[in-house]
Parts: C-alpha cells; structure tokens; sequence
C-alpha cells in the first residue's frame, strides 16, 4: 500500500513526492524540509537557475542504451548521485536515517550520514549495504567530534564531508512560526499552542512515538553527558564554527577522503585544495544559511576556473530532475548531492519513497541523455549547453592558469564554450 501511493499515476516526479510528503507531515517537519532561511530568496534560486542553462542536442543519434556509472573518490557508483546529509531524517520516518541509507546501497550510489542524525552511525553503517559518507559538525566540541571520527573509521565510512558554512544556524522563519523551539523543550505550556500540528496527522503521531519520540542525537556523545538532545543543537552549532585551521587536526585524525561541503567561490575552493581536501561540494546548505548568495549551479563555473583538475567538485541546490543532474555534469560537476528530493520521498512513504526518488532521477537522466543524442554521463560536457553569459565574467577574473582534465574543459575552453553562439544563449 505504501509503495503503490508513490507509483504512477499517483507520483511521477519530484514534486508529485513533494505532495505527497506535505499530505503526510505535520506542519513543523513538511516545513523544516520544504523551507529556507529569511525570504528563501536563495532557495527558489537554487531552482531557477537550472531553467536558465538550455541544452544543445545531437539529433539523429542512436542511444539505445545510456551508461551511467562514474567514480567518486575512487568508489564506483551506478549513477553521479549522491544523497546528501540530511538532519533529524527520523522525524520524516521511523529510523529515517537507516531507512535512506538502505534505499542508497540498493540503487547502488552513495549515503551521507549528518552529524545531527537520530540513528547512531554503527546503526546506520549495518543497514547501508553500500558506500557511505559521515557529515561533520563540530558541535559538542573537538573531543566530541574525534569520537565520532574514530567510530566512523572503525565502522566503514569512506569519506567525511566537513561542512564549512554553519557558523550560525540561518534564520529559518516557517520554523520560528511553526515553534520548533518550544516544542523541542517539552515543556507543556510552551509546546501547547503548536501540539495541534501534531494532532491533525495520528498516523504520523503514532509512529513517530513508536520510534521513540523526540531523538537525542546518538552521534554527539558529550562526556559526562550523553547524546546532545534536540533542544541544545542550536547553541551548540553557535559554538562550533569551523575555520581552515581545523582542516589540520581533522585530516590527521581521519587519514581517508575528505570533501568540503559549502564552497561557494573560487577563493574558498583554492583554500578547500590548499587544505588537503579530496572533494568540495559547491554548497549555500539548500538556502537554508545566508539568504540572497547566488544559487549553486551559477557558481559552478567560477568554481570550476579556479581550481582545475586539481580536486573533484560536486554540486548540490535545487535539483529536482534528471535533466538538472545533466545540466551540471555539462558544465563540469563530478557528481550532484541531493537532499530534499530524497526527503520528501522519506516523508511520503519511507523506504519505499526515497528508492522512487533515486528512481525518477535515474529514468530522468536515462530520458535527457537519449535525447541529447549522448550515450554516456561520461561523453557530457559544455558543449551540450549554453548558459547565461553573465555567469562568466567571476570566470574572466580567475587568473590561475590550469591544465585540462582529460574529457573535460580547461578554464579558457571553459570561458570559449560557454559564449553565446549566434542569438542562442
């Protein structure tokens, strides 16, 4: 029954999931997933942006068959699609997190555990079944933060994501309105005004208390303490900024990958490649952090003029399509992370919802390539697309000179073809 509530006709792409997950949440948790910060200026721009680069298509090419596959980090995946961190995932779902992960294993790419996770990270490893990342918050402190390391090396992760830009939680306004804050002290008085939320979705309610209720967060083991509960996260992540120089002391505890989630200019990338990083994700936390920075895909070129063959560079923001996925392999991403399109699946059904996510992605790209005339993810580059050629001029301003990466573009091929051909842009 669960599964067939997000099976065509009922659900056919992203935003049928969307539905869906708004039908089944509270208020609080549809909002803490579909929200931004501020005016969500940055959010719907993350969106947007993917409208304003066009494609360029081979017609009269024979594709009958599209390969996929890639390499991230050296770990094979059956497509560039990684599921990006996610917190508190078990307010979407019962064990939330072990349910996503599985569904990744099983499509055959990769799982990011957050820091802020309800599941413990062992937990998570045993249900994954396949490559599995661990985000990194500093909250709790340094001591903290090796112990979750140490366990995470001990249990198979295989990259750890530092995530560079939470010095301050944003200001997420349909939070403040829907009283996440209140209801996280489970104080009666306070959380009264805002239980209703919880009362109009009694299936949500029952399995949300069968699942033990409001998490504390096995991940963050504060010493003398215990897990840090949902209510001190806040304060925590204000305490918990993490700077260049931590870089240092995180690679040598860790020793494996490491990829630096929230670049958002060419200068913070050189400084993510100068810190030792493996990986950067060209990140703004889904609009969820500063309102009003450029959206991700825009980004993306400047990112890429900067720093080369240097370092592998993924992308996350607004992808809601296979066709968005092409669009940033085009212009040169590794791979994309995907966050809210997998929760909203988490959200409609479990399980079952976040392997229809991976699902619509997959047969959308599957579709595009066909229709681009290119058999492989691979064969993707710049001349597939044209995008705005406003978006070049940060580009023009790289004074870094770099090599060309085999099957891919240097800074200066990158600035030639992405130039408007004609009246096309």
């Amino acid at each position: 029954m669960i599964r067939a509530r997000v099976q065509p006709p009922h659900v056919v792409n992203i935003e049928d999931l969307r539905r869906v997950a708004k039908r089944r949440l509270p208020r609080v948790v549809f909002d803490y997933i579909d929200g931004g910060a501020e005016a969500e200026l940055t959010l719907r721009a993350n969106c947007s942006a993917f409208e304003a680069v066009t494609f360029r298509p081979r017609c009269a090419v024979a594709t009958s068959a599209c390969d996929l596959g890639t390499t991230v980090l050296d770990t094979s995946l059956s497509m560039p699609l990684i599921l990006a961190p996610v917190g508190s995932s078990r307010l979407f779902y019962p064990r939330g997190e072990e349910v996503a992960a599985r569904a990744a294993g099983a499509a055959g790419i990769a799982y990011t555990l957050s820091t802020l996770s309800g599941c413990s990270l062992e937990d998570v490893a045993a249900a994954a079944k396949g490559p599995i990342w661990y985000q990194l918050y500093l909250v709790g402190g340094r001591d903290c933060a090796l112990s979750a390391i140490a366990r995470a090396r001990a249990t198979g992760y295989s990259a750890l994501v530092v995530t560079i830009d939470t010095p301050v939680a944003g200001s997420r306004e349909r939070d403040i309105r829907n009283g996440v804050k209140e209801l996280s002290t489970r104080k009666f008085v306070s959380m009264l005004p805002f239980v209703d939320q919880f009362l109009t979705k009694p299936r949500w309610l029952a399995r949300f208390l069968a699942d033990g209720g409001l998490m504390k967060f096995p991940n963050v083991v504060v010493r003398g303490e215990g897990p840090m509960l949902y209510a001190d996260v806040g304060t925590a992540l204000e305490q918990s900024m993490v700077s260049w120089d931590d870089l240092r002391w995180i690679r040598d505890a860790w020793n494996l990958p490491i990829v630096v989630k929230g670049v958002h200019t060419g200068d913070d990338a050189r400084r993510a490649v100068d810190a030792g990083a493996n990986a950067l994700v060209v990140s703004n936390h889904g609009g969820r952090q500063l309102d009003g920075v450029a959206p991700t895909l825009r980004v993306l070129p400047e990112v890429l003029a900067s720093v080369g063959d240097r370092i592998e560079v993924l992308i996350d923001g607004g992808i809601r399509r296979g066709s968005d996925i092409a669009k940033a392999l085009c212009i040169g991403a590794r791979a994309v992370m995907v966050g809210r399109a997998y929760a909203y699946g988490l959200g409609a059904a479990g399980g079952a919802g976040v392997a229809r996510a991976i699902e619509i992605l997959r047969n959308d790209l599957i579709r595009t390539l066909k229709l681009l005339g290119c058999a492989s993810t691979a064969a993707l580059d710049r001349s597939f697309v044209d995008v705005p050629p406003d978006w070049l001029r940060s580009t023009r301003q790289v004074r870094a000179k770099r090599a060309p990466r085999a099957g891919r573009s240097s800074p200066r091929l990158l600035e030639s073809s992405l130039k408007p051909k004609g009246d096309v842009i």
